[in-house]
């Protein structure tokens, strides 16, 4: 038997709206639509997740996807033990079972082959077939699929099918206007307003080099490690080129560039 409330979001998570996407959201799971979140690194897409499962009240299954990872790893398998064999359910499976949001976070990162078998799972049918146990699981009343990448890392061998897209709603996420992600950064560290505001202007000069020596800008969630640190009483400075510009880049010509904006910034 499942314990149920081991998978429930017990604290409110912070998450701070940009639109009206908890509104979408709740009609997206009142009719219980799967949905696939778009975003770059670090702009809150598993925040979001996370908060949406707690407001509802239901249990939240997350699962990091890799390119390794099969589609056993997700339904279940059989394991050996010292009675002989007996079957593993995966998250998805225990999801589909319990009522649980699963989350397939970076789906894109999973190979083609595993992808399909959430197939089943986000049409009219709603179910999930287990095929090495020869089993048809029908989703529970509450069950929700979710799955979120960075279409900023795209590739043609790192893309979903339109077989796989057209099956979600979507949303769009970015990184948050100046004024609220300088908020978000004041709350999550308790930092000074004036500060963050700082931080955040840095976080902007290394996001327009995104295309130009970067693949990635600075994400918020760096920003609040950088904010983290510079409550802890690191040095400012200190702070910025550990969390904001080592962590993103190698190029010397780049990482030099972002010292000379954080040195300008925190003269």
């Amino acid at each position: 038997m499942v314990d149920v409330e081991q998978y429930k979001v017990t604290s409110e998570p912070y998450y701070q709206a940009q639109s009206n996407e908890v509104a979408l959201y709740e009609a997206a799971y009142r009719n219980r639509l799967p949905v696939m979140i778009k975003g770059p690194t670090g702009c809150g897409k598993s925040r979001f997740v996370e908060y949406m499962a707690w407001k509802l009240g239901k249990p939240l299954i997350t699962v990091a996807c890799n390119e390794d990872m099969t589609a056993s790893d997700l339904v279940g398998r059989y394991l050996l033990d010292a009675n002989g064999t007996r079957w593993l359910d995966g998250p998805l499976t225990t999801a589909a079972r319990i009522g649980a949001i699963c989350y397939l976070d970076e789906i894109v990162e999973a190979r083609q082959d595993t992808t399909v078998v959430i197939h089943p799972l986000t049409d009219h049918r709603r179910t999930l077939p287990l095929d090495k146990k020869g089993e048809l699981i029908a989703a529970h009343p509450d069950f929700q699929l979710v799955i979120s990448y960075n279409p900023g890392y795209q590739s043609l061998m790192k893309d979903l099918k339109q077989s796989t897209k057209q099956r979600f709603t979507a949303f769009e996420f970015d990184y948050p206007e100046t004024e609220l992600e300088s908020a978000i950064l004041a709350k999550e560290s308790a930092l000074e307003p004036e500060v963050a505001a700082k931080l955040v202007k840095i976080g902007h000069a290394a996001r327009n080099l995104k295309g130009h020596g970067l693949d990635e800008g600075i994400s918020t969630r760096l920003l609040v490690y950088a904010a983290t640190l510079i409550k802890d009483g690191v040095e400012p400075r200190d702070a910025c080129r550990m969390a904001l510009v080592r962590p993103i880049t190698d190029d010397a010509d780049i990482r030099d560039t972002l010292d000379h904006a954080i040195d300008a910034t925190f003269a």
